[in-house]
Order: structure tokens, then C-alpha cells, then sequence
């Protein structure tokens, strides 16, 4: 199929619908149903519930689609959703998907591609001898919003045991969304215990990690890594900004300490002691080092801190050094702040020449959540490596404070708002564009409390009455104000 659209239409000024046409022709597959993806905006949801029966051995995955109205398109025709689907037994194993047009014969595939195209249809599999997890939207093999009801536990068992990547890594993602989202629902006053089923996945995927030689180490570090503040907060309808960062936090201490040990065994298995390398297998054991580190770090203890210095002097390599700078900065605390502050020197002195390493210099501080970070970043653009002018900059410096150190730009003081505002206003007579870009956090404000949205409309109402504003950020303003 590409080679037929390049063949026809190179060096041609041509649409989307002369690449989906030459996919047809080679492929024979009618695509006027796939064409809806083009034509209808929106993202569609997939509802999907499954039913097991015991004596005649089916499981059936009930199947509804749905795409919310949108402005000029109140009601959509069901798109073609592409839904690749596995099923595991209680052991792990994966189960041969065997339909009414299928005959179950040995070897029957295990991971199946069904079409979705009508806004209600089921699946049933025969043959399935006990209640199995489904594995559904395998590989993101659509761009839809999934919605199955599934328990704690069976999240924990696709985590630890599914075969697809994405499948696993959704799972961790879902099982510590529902964790987090319950203590934050619980009484702050008292001491409420962490569910022990989000440790005992971590457990589960480390020891794999620790025994099973041809493991994907690349995957294990993103298994362990919590929901970003950033992806709980837009996942919120009201998004209570301190406890989010204070549950989080909570959570992850509590993971530093429980896992000790086996962090422990992870960063010392996966800290090579031979030459730098760059190859997969050596990027993937770097990765699940370093996330080590930021948890051992992360516990508070002596030991880890004294290491983690270690690995930022003598690292061979960027991203050892980096992360090993970013765990100090990020979880040390105020008993190591002249060790991170040595580093934080260091680390522009050795790399102050390489523009783009230095504006990872500038991130790493801006994500600080330290209550004085806000001071720092002003202090900052002071910097003799800082340029107003500068693209790069302004985006590694203000604009990460902004749109991810939630916790310190989202203070209910509003001094973040203001500080926002303020560069706003400044760049908007030096680089419209980078300004209008720049001021998307404090469009969100209907994601927040009623305090903070008074704080951030009103800085908004301030940039919109600056004189001789440009059209850039004058169309957001506008748009965002009531």
C-alpha cells in the first residue's frame, strides 16, 4: 500500500483520502466505514463487559461504542475500531480464541484483531474451560477510551502476567489511579493504611525482574513508575491540586520503604561496572537503575544518598548523571542541600557549552517541589545562561514550572498565577507565539477550586486588559475569560 501511493503520488500535492484509497486497493478491504475517522470529530469510547459460562464453556465480551456529540455533529455513525484482544486462564497462559467461525484445533491463535462496527455486538469464545481475564485494546490498537470494570485484582494479575506490553503497563497505571483516588477519599486526619495490593504488584514485577533472565527491563521500570500529577489532575473533575501531590507523595514513600530491599537488589543487579554502551539492553538496564535510585533516594537513608553523589561524580555516561542529579535535587531534602547544590554547580560548569544539556539543567530545578522552587526559578532568569529570547528557554525554565510542578505553581497564594501572567505580558512584545503557547496552564483554571479560579481568571483578566496586546494571546484570553 505505501509503495502504491508512492509510486502514484510522489511529488504530488495530495489528501488524506488518496493514502487511504491506495491501502484499499492493495489490501481489498472496503474502508468507507474506516473513512469516519476523518470525518467525525470526537474520541470514540469502547463499554465492554464480559460474561463467563461454566457448563458450556464460553466467555462472551459485550461490546457498546459510542462517540460524545460534538459542535455541528450531535449524533455519529459507528466508527471501524480495530480491537486486538487476548485472553489469560487463572495460570497466565494465554487461551486460543476460537469464535462461532472458527474450528478449535490445536495451535488456534491467542491474539486476535476483531472489527467493531456496530455500536452493540459481542464476541464469543468457545472452549474456555475456566473464567479468564480479558486482555482488551492490545497494543493501543485504537485511539478509543476504554471502559471495563475491572477489580483490583485482576488489574494486579495483567500487571504481573500479561504478554502485552500495554496491556501491562495500563494496568499499573489503572491499579495505582483507583489506589490513589481511594485515599484521597479517605479521612486525612488519620493514619489510613496503603492498600497492600499495590505493593505486592511492585513485589511481584521486581522478582521477575531480579530471576528472569530475558525480561524486558525497559517495560519493568515503566511498570513501576506511579501516574504523573499531571495525568491524575486531568483525569479529575474537580481536581484538589495539594491532596493529589500529597497522596501521591504518600504513596511512593510508602513504596521506597516497603520495597527497600528490593529496590536495593534492582539498582546493584543493573549497575554495570563495564563500558558505556548504547544498545537496547543496556539502555533498558540504565532506566530501571536510575528509577531505583530515585526510590532508594527517595527513603531518606544515608546510604543511598552517599551512592546516588557517587554515581552523579562518576558517571560515564548523560542520563547516569542526570538522574542521579535529579534524584538529589528532587528527594534529598534539607539535610543533603549543600551536596545538591555542589552537584547543581558542577553539573553547568561541565556542561554549560551544550545548550540544549543545559536547559535540562534548567527542568530539573523547576520541578523541584519545594516550596521555595517559585524563588529559584526567579532567581533563575538572573542566570547568565537564561535568554528571555530564547525559545529553549523560556520553555526548560518558565514553562516547565508551570505545566508540571503543579504542586508549587498551583500554591493557593496565586503567586504562580502571577508570576505566569507577569511573562506573559513580557513576552508577548518579544515572541507572541512562545507567549500564547506559554500561558495554556492558567486556561484550566474550570479544573480547579473555586479560590483558585478566581486567582487564575483574574490573571487572565489582567493580561487582557495590557495595552496593544497581540492577536496570539489576545484569541486565548478571550476565549478562556467569562
Amino acid at each position: 500500500g505505501a509503495e502504491l501511493y508512492f509510486d502514484r503520488h510522489d511529488g504530488e500535492a495530495v489528501t488524506t483520502e488518496e493514502f487511504v484509497r491506495a491501502m484499499e486497493e492493495v489490501s481489498g478491504v472496503d474502508l468507507n466505514q474506516f473513512r469516519l475517522w476523518y470525518s467525525q470529530a470526537g474520541t470514540p469510547e469502547l463499554r465492554v463487559s464480559g460474561s463467563y459460562n461454566k457448563k458450556e464453556q464460553l466467555f462472551t465480551l459485550s461490546i457498546d461504542q459510542n462517540c460524545p456529540a460534538t459542535p455541528a455533529q450531535p449524533e455519529k455513525r459507528p466508527f471501524y475500531i480495530p480491537m486486538r484482544v487476548g485472553l489469560l486462564d487463572q495460570e497466565g497462559n494465554e487461551l486460543p480464541l476460537v469464535t462461532d467461525f472458527e474450528i478449535l484445533r490445536q495451535g488456534s491463535a491467542t491474539d486476535k484483531i476483531f472489527p467493531i462496527t456496530e455500536s452493540s455486538q459481542q464476541i464469543v469464545f468457545r472452549g474456555i474451560k475456566s473464567e479468564p481475564v480479558p486482555s482488551l485494546l492490545r497494543g493501543f490498537s485504537a485511539p478509543v477510551n476504554l471502559e471495563y470494570a475491572y477489580t483490583r485484582e485482576e488489574l494486579f494479575f495483567l500487571m504481573v502476567h500479561d504478554t502485552d506490553g500495554f496491556n501491562r503497563w495500563n494496568a499499573s497505571q489503572l491499579l495505582a489511579i483507583d489506589v490513589i483516588a481511594e485515599l484521597q477519599l479517605s479521612d486525612t486526619s488519620q493514619n489510613i493504611e496503603i492498600p497492600s495490593i499495590l505493593r505486592q504488584a511492585f513485589t511481584e514485577v521486581m522478582k521477575k525482574a531480579l530471576t528472569e533472565n530475558e525480561i524486558d527491563k525497559a517495560m519493568i521500570a515503566h511498570l513501576l513508575i506511579l501516574p504523573t500529577e499531571s495525568f491524575l489532575i486531568e483525569q479529575a473533575q474537580s481536581a484538589d491540586v495539594d491532596m493529589i501531590h500529597a497522596t501521591r507523595e504518600r504513596v511512593l514513600n510508602h513504596l521506597s520503604l516497603e520495597l527497600y530491599e528490593l529496590f536495593a537488589k534492582i539498582y546493584e543487579e543493573n549497575d554495570s561496572k563495564t563500558e558505556y554502551a548504547i544498545n537496547a539492553k543496556s539502555m533498558a538496564q540504565r532506566s530501571l537503575k536510575n528509577l531505583a535510585l530515585g526510590y532508594l533516594v527517595r527513603s531518606g537513608k544515608g546510604e543511598w544518598l552517599e551512592k546516588c553523589s557517587r554515581q552523579f561524580s562518576k558517571a560515564n555516561n548523560m542520563t547516569d548523571q542526570l538522574s542521579a542529579l535529579r534524584s538529589l535535587v528532587f528527594h534529598a531534602g534539607n539535610n543533603y542541600e549543600s551536596a545538591t547544590e555542589e552537584a547543581l554547580s558542577s553539573f553547568y560548569l561541565q556542561w554549560q557549552h551544550e545548550a540544549l544539556v543545559v536547559d535540562e539543567w534548567f527542568i530539573t530545578q523547576a520541578l523541584n517541589p519545594s516550596a521555595s522552587t517559585l524563588g529559584r526559578v526567579k532567581s533563575l532568569m538572573n542566570h547568565a545562561a537564561f535568554d528571555i529570547k530564547n525559545p529553549n528557554k523560556v520553555r526548560s525554565l518558565i514553562g516547565a514550572f508551570c505545566s508540571q510542578n503543579h504542586s508549587c505553581f498551583h500554591d493557593s497564594c496565586g503567586d504562580g498565577y502571577e508570576f505566569l501572567a507577569d511573562r506573559v505580558i513580557e513576552l508577548d512584545k518579544i515572541n507572541p507565539q512562545i507567549a500564547s503557547r506559554l500561558l495554556t496552564p492558567l486556561t484550566r483554571w474550570r479544573k480547579f477550586d473555586n479560590k483558585r479560579q478566581a486567582l487564575m481568571q483574574a490573571q487572565l483578566r489582567r493580561i487582557k486588559a495590557t495595552a496593544q496586546l497581540s492577536k496570539d494571546v489576545f484569541e486565548i484570553v478571550e476565549k478562556s475569560t467569562i
